[in-house]
């Protein structure tokens, strides 16, 4: 048991480390590459070809199965993002400074269709693309919050600065997302509360919730795929940068200790004389 543990200590330190990550990430990147595609090929089919229309909305629900997702994904990549940030202000772990710098940009991305898809569902549901309720209002801040991250990361002359001003306004930011869970409940909104709770039964049909979830796993698995993408290839260009560097240094290295006058067939000896 207790060489169990020493074994298990000693891989799970491993993967804190850029080539122990490494490893980690291409395996698991093909792992969720191929379950993202599956769930969510199966998900689109089900919900836009298979599953039944809403009974008062009709076709227009159908929407929910991106909509509804990538607001999931939009909340849990904040969620991710907020504890690598955490993480990088306490320990000063490059790995969670580069995770927070990476996942910006995909929950940014899913905040933004989350936006998109609803202004487009509630159109024809609520007679226009855009009303101040709380639970839009409280996305749009969020969605803001990415931007300002990703912002502050490049707004200062010193990365270190800039890392640490993203990090406390993502930390700052975290507040929202009790706002956006509860929005629907603390205010009267025009907003519909939510389908699925952990206490009760789901106010959606079996054949409506089927896509829904497999809609949702599959946005998850693509997001975490492309995380994991764009955390490896900023390792990777990053020792590409420091190999570069080492080896555009070494020329000036050797020339500055090298003799001014290398000893050759030419040079000049004490008296006059050339050296044989």
């Amino acid at each position: 048991m207790t060489r169990f543990l020493r074994e298990l200590t000693h891989t799970l330190g491993g993967l804190g480390t850029p080539v122990g990550f490494l490893q980690l990430a291409r395996r698991l990147g093909v792992v969720l590459g191929v379950a993202a595609l599956l769930a969510l090929g199966a998900g689109l089919v089900d919900g836009l070809l298979i599953a039944p229309p809403d009974w008062q909305q009709g076709e227009n629900a159908r929407i929910m199965y991106v909509h509804v997702p990538m607001a999931w994904l939009a909340t849990s990549c904040y969620v991710a993002l907020a504890g690598c940030s955490a993480a990088f202000l306490v320990w000063r772990h490059p790995l969670a400074d580069l995770a927070a710098t990476e996942i910006a940009p995909v929950g940014a991305l899913a905040a933004g269709l989350c936006l998109l898809t609803g202004s487009l569902w509630g159109r024809p549901s609520w007679g226009t693309w855009w009303v101040w309720d709380a639970r839009l209002t409280s996305m749009l801040i969020l969605f803001f919050l990415y931007l300002g991250q990703i912002t502050l990361l490049r707004a200062f002359d010193d990365p270190a600065r800039g890392r640490r001003a993203a990090a406390l306004l993502v930390l700052a930011g975290a507040v929202d997302l009790p706002v956006i869970k509860f929005s629907v409940t603390w205010w009267n909104t025009l907003h519909q509360p939510a389908s699925l709770t952990l206490t009760g039964a789901p106010t959606i049909s079996w054949a409506m919730l089927r896509p829904l979830l497999l809609c949702a796993i599959g946005f998850s698995c693509g997001a975490g795929w492309l995380i994991l993408l764009r955390m490896r290839t900023a390792l990777l260009a990053r020792r590409v940068q420091a190999l570069s560097t080492r080896f555009t240094s070494a020329p000036a290295a050797h020339a500055v200790t090298s003799p001014a006058f290398p000893a050759s067939h030419g040079e000049q000896a004490p008296g006059g004389k050339s050296k044989p």
